[in-house]
């Protein structure tokens, strides 16, 4: 649906019966609900989940491929249930761009559960012999899980809960374990689990978190796991902001939908996901998904261009007092600022990624994040801002130094977060941070100055760059420029080295 309503019509809940009233021939209202068959379990319906993966699905249900319907699995708010459960777990798409909007209505979700309510539905999905596909968003702190080693944090308080009380979990690997002991016990195949989180080599995090909560449990069982599960990695992509009501105002004045909890995204969608299913694999390629040998590159370009540049943006944009992606991106400075950072410090330093022109994507990165309608907030693109940093911008710097190439914008990139950790901003007003870190890094911050020396050193956050004392005295002068004429005025000069020397 591209057009808006005719003004005279009247709103329409979103319910089965009602499908026809406001649907074009796309999405749900052109197949029969009634013949999905669950062949997914996603844990972790969010925002996300419902614009990206859950669409990928519901054009499978379109084309005829109706036995891959998706049982929902809610671990910490009942919300969504509460939401989706009076309209028949139907919900609205929302793709705003530049050139027109455009609405659909998903009905793929099959089924949600609410963990905490009723676990043993859970369980019972999971040992379900239609579902060959489980997939994850859940977030980077949810498999407690160091990506860099792979090591697993057994004494975290949920995994010995899970532990003492296997029955009733409250982490997905503790829901996991069990569903796929009891299909080891049936003597079913187990089902492959899929992450789909913003998490370096998730596939491999995933496994970590499932055969080390296993081998905690049941030895033979993890054995069994690890020998049979298939865990493949993925890269996803789409920019999700929080719905607001102005959203859902929107989309029941311009199309004539009354939906509890729409989705507002962008038109733009990727998921690159690794061949390696170790049960029937859905034919997702038929929409638009591509399987590949090595999702690494993939990975690679996405978290140095999109989370890299979102990190640089959100930081520095913030702190010149804008609020939203497209804001800041319509300043010429910041624009320039972005441009440049990805062209000469960021895309050199990437490897040849199969079927992608690094050129033409970074080029459609822009206009994605300067998109008047998608208005990311810049302070949801800040939390986690330790974790952002390190495995964002850091790697790129690192990698510079070593080619003896330029990384002066990166630098002032981590610089911006430097002085956004302190909780200040230049008008004096509190930043609210949000970050698991934040109590030991930001006095560390606040200590430093205009001259860090002891949040650099920081080796949990900066690696080897804990080491290189040009580093920090580069970081230094950074700041010490944000301080002497803000964000803006220090990227100008940044672009014009001669300005920041004299400086």
């Amino acid at each position: 649906m591209d057009r808006s309503r005719n003004a005279a019509q009247s709103p329409q809940r979103l319910c089965n019966d009602r499908l026809a009233d406001h649907t074009p021939p796309a999405g749900a209202g052109s197949y029969d609900r009634a013949e999905l068959t669950p062949g997914v379990v996603h844990i972790g319906v969010g925002g996300f989940h419902r614009a990206h993966q859950e669409v990928y699905f519901d054009e499978l249900a379109e084309r005829g491929f109706t036995d891959w319907g998706v049982v929902g699995v809610g671990l910490h708010s009942r919300s969504l249930k509460e939401a989706l459960e009076p309209q028949d777990l139907l919900y609205t798409v929302v793709e705003r761009g530049q050139a027109g909007d455009e609405v659909r209505v998903v009905g793929s979700l099959d089924a949600y559960l609410y963990a905490p309510e009723d676990p043993e539905a859970v369980f019972a999905a999971l040992a379900d012999e239609r579902i060959r596909l489980v997939t994850l968003t859940v977030t980077g702190a949810g498999y407690h899980v160091e990506p860099s080693s792979s090591a697993f944090d057994a004494e975290a308080e949920d995994v010995k809960a899970d532990l003492e009380r296997p029955d009733h979990p409250t982490t997905f690997f503790g829901y996991l374990v069990e569903g796929l002991d009891r299909r080891r016990r049936a003597g079913m195949r187990p089902f492959t689990v899929l992450s789909c989180d913003n998490v370096p080599c998730n596939g491999r995090v995933a496994q970590a978190a499932v055969v080390s909560f296993a081998r905690l449990r049941d030895p033979e069982l993890a054995d069994w796991i690890d020998e049979h599960v298939a865990f493949p990695s993925s890269m996803v992509d789409r920019i999700t902001p929080t719905t607001t009501d102005e959203d859902t105002d929107f989309l029941q004045r311009e199309f004539g939908v009354v939906d509890r909890w729409p989705v507002v995204t962008e038109r733009f969608r990727q998921w690159i996901v690794e061949d390696a299913f170790c049960n029937e694999r859905p034919p997702l390629d038929r929409v638009g998904v591509q399987f590949v040998a090595d999702v690494g590159p993939y990975e690679l370009m996405k978290k140095r261009l999109l989370n890299g540049g979102h990190a640089a943006l959100a930081y520095l944009g913030y702190l010149a007092g804008y609020r939203s992606t497209d804001e800041a991106m319509a300043d010429p400075v910041f624009h320039r600022f972005l441009t440049q950072l990805m062209d000469d410090e960021i895309t050199p330093l990437l490897p040849d990624v199969p079927g992608i022109d690094l050129d033409e994507y970074q080029r459609v990165l822009l206009l994605r994040l300067a998109n008047p309608k998608i208005k990311d907030e810049l302070q949801r693109l800040a939390r986690r801002g330790a974790s952002k940093v390190a495995n964002y911008l850091l790697p790129s710097i690192a990698e510079a130094e070593a080619a003896q190439r330029p990384h002066d914008l990166l630098i002032l990139a981590v610089a911006g977060w430097v002085r956004y950790l302190r909780g200040v901003d230049f008008e004096g007003a509190e930043i609210a941070i949000e970050d698991a870190h934040k109590d030991r890094l930001q006095p560390l911050a606040r200590a430093d100055g205009d001259t860090p020396s002891s949040l650099p050193a920081e080796r949990s956050i900066f690696g080897d760059l804990a080491d290189d004392e040009g580093f920090a005295e580069r970081l230094g002068e950074a700041l010490s420029l944000l301080e002497q004429r803000g964000p803006r005025g220090a990227i100008e000069a940044w672009l014009t080295p001669s300005e920041a020397v004299a400086a």
